[in-house]
């Protein structure tokens, strides 16, 4: 399940391209995302699977803009055991 990761600081621009960068990375096959941001010179290496990516930035974009991709889906529940008396 996804954990918001993306909504805090990123803009949907940003997630867009995160997302994309995954999908590249899924159909070649890798599994490691490098990410350089070239404001401030800074190299990361994202370890986390690339499936989890994808769900990040889905989770995300319907946060950040729900008008365009939609809510975030919440799910609910009810059981009820036993016999119902009259």
């Amino acid at each position: 399940m996804a954990r918001g990761l993306f909504i805090t600081g990123f803009t949907v621009a940003e997630v867009l391209a995160i997302q994309q960068k995954a999908k590249s990375l899924l159909m070649e096959g890798k599994t490691i995302m490098n990410w350089n941001d070239a404001e401030t010179s800074v190299s990361k290496q994202f370890t986390m699977p690339v499936d989890q990516v994808l769900e990040e930035c889905a989770h995300a974009l319907k946060a950040l803009d729900p008008q365009t991709y939609g809510r975030p889906r919440t799910v609910s529940a009810s059981c009820i055991y036993g016999h119902l008396a009259k």
